[in-house]
């Protein structure tokens, strides 16, 4: 398939179609990279712990962050102090 590369302000772009962009399974972003003298798109890899932080943030403001097993203390936690 053939495109037009058309002027974007001081960029360039173009058009892809929406089929295209459901198989590849691209949405809203895509990570861009030259690899050999071609421009790859490919979906932007993600860290395998991203959004936890968020997660846990919203799991606390709901006061569902309690523990679910008891505690394990130590024999001298009782002499500690904070």
């Amino acid at each position: 398939m053939l495109t037009e590369i058309r002027r974007v302000g001081n960029s360039r772009g173009i058009i892809i179609p929406k089929p295209m962009l459901k198989e590849a399974g691209l949405e809203m972003e895509a990570e861009i990279v030259l690899e050999r003298g071609s421009i790859i798109l490919r979906k932007p890899r993600r860290s395998p712990r991203q959004g936890w932080a968020a997660a846990s943030r919203r799991i606390a403001e709901a006061g569902d962050d309690k523990l679910v097993w008891p505690e394990f203390g130590n024999r001298d936690d009782g002499d500690l102090q904070w």
